[in-house]
């Protein structure tokens, strides 16, 4: 229990940096949470409001020797390691809406269209930023910081402060989870991309027919407003698709948080 009043003062801030190591990792790697655009005192405070209760629903002493110590070190370690797996599975699950952004960009002949990423801070293609931001207005819509949350809450009853150790098997889940990773971003592009690759071959047959005819000029025109047709078409089969892949990466979440 976190120690009332100012005798465990000292106490009672280490416990304090105890309870936001978790939430706080899981927060890091976790979508929306872990964007350089919000700020770190944010980030903590936001750690803090979930560590807090849930530190306090599982008995837990600090070791003996504090936190400098091996016993110390081993706890902080195992804390880390839960939260940026619970994290991490999350954005595998966020991910697949970049890939498939890429996977369509790359047919429509959009792959040298890049644009800064709020997510990562790095470069990725237009449509790519396009399905990573409907992924997050689908994250928040569908309360999916709210379930991160709750997640990390209930790990702490399985997986308490010191014993924070995942099984193999836990681990060798969400490796298996992550290859799963391209087959969900394909699903996603699959009813945009499977129709831009027959109009290229459409494309192709002309070229052949007719030498004469610049492809360039003409191709990748067609390409391009055939893609922009099917992607507005098609946006509530890929947002369907990106809720469920949304939805896989918090159920693996709960399923590491399980023990």
């Amino acid at each position: 229990m976190i120690p009332q009043g100012f005798a465990g003062l000292e106490a009672q801030l280490w416990l304090l940096l105890v309870a936001a190591i978790r939430p706080g990792a899981a927060f890091i790697a976790a979508p929306i949470f872990g964007a350089p655009q919000v700020p770190v005192q944010v980030r903590f405070v936001v750690a803090l409001a979930v560590g807090i209760p849930a530190l306090s629903a599982v008995p837990f002493a600090l070791p003996l020797d504090g936190l400098a110590s091996f016993s110390g070190a081993m706890l902080v370690i195992g804390e880390v390691l839960a939260g940026l797996a619970l994290g991490f599975a999350v954005q595998i699950g966020f991910s697949a809406a970049l890939v498939a952004g890429e996977t369509i960009g790359n047919a429509m002949g959009l792959g040298f269209a890049g644009m800064v990423d709020p997510m990562s801070g790095g470069q990725s293609p237009a449509l790519g930023q396009f399905l990573s931001t409907l992924g997050t207005f689908l994250f928040l819509a569908m309360g999916g910081h709210l379930m991160l949350a709750s997640i990390i809450f209930d790990s702490y009853r399985s997986l308490p402060p010191g014993e924070a150790w995942l099984r193999a098997d836990a681990l060798g889940g969400l490796v298996t989870f992550g290859g799963d990773l391209f087959a969900m971003g394909l699903a996603i592009a699959l009813p945009v991309g499977f129709a831009i690759i027959l109009v290229q071959l459409v494309m192709g047959m002309l070229a052949r027919s007719a030498p004469a005819l610049n492809l360039f000029s003409v191709g990748l025109p067609a390409a391009l407003l055939a893609g922009l047709v099917l992607l507005a078409i098609a946006t509530p089969q890929i947002a369907d698709a990106i809720t469920r892949a949304l939805l896989r990466g918090l159920e693996t979440s709960r399923q590491l948080a399980s023990g």
